[in-house]
């Protein structure tokens, strides 16, 4: 999907995670539910929920203490719903943010589901097939044009 110019959290984090490790810099997994107050309708139909499980983030350990970093949203989409681009300069978190400029709510976290080493495939499958009934069915799929909308 990345290839395609399209992606989510998961692989973006596997990305961010083994980019650091190849620098150096101890990295892990961490994932989390999240709320998306701002979720496009179509993209809500398709999912049939507006949490997404398993938002991926990495954690680095930086001067000694571990970060959270987000890399699920680039400048343009942060720019559509109003939220500035998070930075990440290792002194602090970098999650997503709860409201956007305007104040309205944006983002929220729900549930924390850990971190991990490697990635979770089994786990990820396991929860996506109870929280996504439609996907695997023909219905949407992960490259529909609703996730870019």
């Amino acid at each position: 999907m990345i290839s395609l110019g399209v992606g989510f959290g998961i692989p973006k984090a596997v990305v961010l995670t083994a980019a650091a490790r190849s620098l150096g810099i101890p990295a892990r997994l961490g994932f989390s539910d999240v709320k998306n107050h701002l979720q496009s309708p179509k993209l809500a139909e398709r999912m049939g929920t507006d949490v997404f499980a398993f938002h991926g983030y990495s954690e680095l350990y930086v001067h000694g203490t571990w970060r959270k970093a987000t890399p699920a949203f680039n400048a343009e989409p942060c720019e559509r719903f109003g939220v500035p681009p998070l930075s990440f300069d290792g002194s602090a978190d970098a999650l997503l943010h709860p409201f956007a400029a305007d104040g309205s709510a944006y983002m929220q976290y729900i549930r924390d589901r850990g971190v991990y080493a490697d990635l979770p495939l089994g786990a990820i499958l396991e929860v996506f097939a109870a929280a996504y009934p439609r996907f695997g069915t023909g219905e949407a799929t992960a490259d529909d044009p609703a996730f870019s909308a």
